[in-house]
């Protein structure tokens, strides 16, 4: 869609919520092409539920697409919104665009993945350096600590993805000398991309022995590249996030075990410190949300369902 059409359509459905008399709340997240993001948007609407708030979603296709994601927010901003939760592409890009809402007196949470500005409401996220760390101890213990590994990364820029991948570098340099990473690569948030670059160090790297992904695009090719070299169950391999397909392949044998966010919950809580601060609250600057590594054994355990299952339908269908 073009960005005058597209404005055209924005302007169109501001006005319908302005009718209802209910505070606006615009939350962009980095993408919405990945199931991540709509358990995201579920939550958010879950919250707008409870608060009596109007919810107004619109992100850009990719996680790489920091332009659009600025002019949304720009958008967003000379709508004159009540409040902004952004899920930042890229943590320098859009810390002019946060500061303009600011100035609006607009207040913005940033959600999922962080900015190099302090010029906001609150940051809520998932501890991601934890969350990396998480990560490695279980490919370190899956490996028997040692034996050469490789990482699939997201793409640079990426404030929550960086503190994965660097959580689990540092946990292997510390407590796993023996478990060294011989090969690393971004995939920009593409699982075809992905698929290749796992594909790639298997070729160069034959004794390769286990794999970490840090974003569901980059797990969902690593699996992709097991299947097809055959690979699967003799490369060990821990994920992050969550998707159908990932469950299927943890079932399988294929993954041996992800590292999961609450995603519902992230967006729940992102519109809520906005709730709070439009009510004459100080919600708290930061709110970390735990991780946990989800292994096969643990799929039918009623807390790592309701994470993996919300009822998204029950919100996403009300729209």
């Amino acid at each position: 869609m073009r960005r005058r059409d597209w404005l055209i359509m924005a302007g169109g459905l501001a006005a319908g919520c302005r009718k209802s008399g209910r505070r606006r709340i615009a939350v962009i997240p980095k993408s919405t092409a990945h199931i991540f993001w709509v358990s995201v948007q579920a939550g958010a609407l879950a919250a707008g539920q409870e608060f009596g708030l109007d919810i107004l979603w619109n992100g850009a296709p990719t996680e790489t697409e920091f332009s659009r994601q600025i002019q949304i927010v720009d958008s967003m901003v000379a709508q004159r919104v009540d409040g902004i939760a952004l899920a930042a592409s890229d943590r320098k890009a859009l810390v002019g665009p946060v500061d303009r809402a600011m100035a609006a007196g607009i207040p913005v949470t940033v959600f999922d993945s962080g900015l190099d500005s302090e010029n906001y409401t609150s940051f809520v996220a998932t501890d991601n350096y934890e969350a990396g760390k998480m990560g490695a101890r279980k490919l370190a213990a899956l490996l028997g600590g040692e034996g050469p590994v490789a990482v699939v990364q997201h793409a640079p820029g990426s404030q929550s993805t960086m503190d994965r991948e660097r959580g689990f570098r540092d946990v292997l340099a510390a407590e796993f000398p023996g478990v060294r990473i011989v090969a690393e690569q971004f995939a920009m948030g593409d699982r075809a991309k992905a698929r290749a670059a796992a594909e790639n160090m298997l070729a160069a790297h034959g004794g390769l022995r286990g794999f970490f992904a840090s974003t569901e695009p980059a797990s969902a090719g690593i699996s992709l590249a097991l299947k097809a070299r055959g690979r699967e169950g003799q490369v060990r391999y821990v994920g992050f996030d969550f998707s159908d397909a990932m469950v299927e392949d943890l079932r399988a044998g294929v993954m041996d075990a992800m590292v999961v966010q609450n995603p519902f919950q992230l967006g729940f809580e992102a519109v809520r410190t906005l709730h709070a601060k439009l009510h004459g609250e100080t919600p708290e600057k930061r709110i970390d949300l735990p991780a946990r590594v989800v292994e096969r054994g643990d799929l039918e355990d009623e807390e790592v369902r309701r994470v993996l299952n919300p009822d998204v339908k029950k919100y996403l269908n009300g729209r």
